[in-house]
């Protein structure tokens, strides 16, 4: 009877410490407020605004590789309202195209819409960081899967974005982006 008690304490300590690891010490735990006051401050209308390139690559659930690509980006935005359009080329040839509708509120928070986002996606903006959430519909040649996906860019010194995305199904990580988004250089031609 003892090691049957002495089992159920084990397992439950076990499930104590790693639902602590993953509400106090992994990338899900991360708050804007971590952030806040943070240099340089992330403005979407400045550091996300216009021509953008983009360079990431995507990890699957095994935590190898799955895919490498390169975006091209243009942001828009009118007042606190923003059209920012996505052209991603995959490192298998495929294309992909994403149109977002952005929503910036005075306390920082951003609403998002997508054609393949369920719903509309929520997040902040606060110091030097941006968090959005969102319900993304994979590609059917992806699986068509409906994944949650965790959305956080951090500004650079430089200007440039680093983001880093997991994507959840049934609160299990099963893939990860990281990517680095610049403005497109402008040469002039004296």
């Amino acid at each position: 009877m003892m090691a049957l008690v002495y089992t159920l304490l084990g397992a439950a300590l076990v499930c104590a410490v790693l639902w602590l690891r993953h509400r106090q010490l992994s990338f899900s735990a991360q708050r804007t407020a971590d952030y806040a006051g943070l240099t340089p401050i992330f403005d979407l209308r400045e550091h996300l605004n216009g021509k953008m390139l983009c360079d990431g690559v995507v990890y699957g659930p095994t935590g190898r590789v799955a895919a490498s690509f390169n975006g091209r980006f243009e942001i828009l935005w009118d007042g606190d309202r923003a059209k920012m359009s996505e052209h991603f080329t995959y490192d298998s040839g495929t294309e992909q195209l994403r149109q977002w509708a952005l929503v910036l509120g005075e306390d920082g928070s951003i609403t998002a819409t997508a054609p393949d986002v369920i719903g509309e996606g929520r997040g902040k903006c606060e110091g030097s960081a941006v968090q959005l959430n969102y319900r993304l519909r994979l590609p059917e040649s992806g699986g068509g899967h409906v994944v949650d996906v965790t959305d956080w860019m951090y500004l650079a010194p430089n200007g440039h974005i680093v983001n880093r995305s997991q994507f959840r199904k049934y609160g299990l990580v099963v893939g990860e982006l990281i990517a680095t988004m610049r403005p497109v250089e402008v040469r002039s031609h004296a």
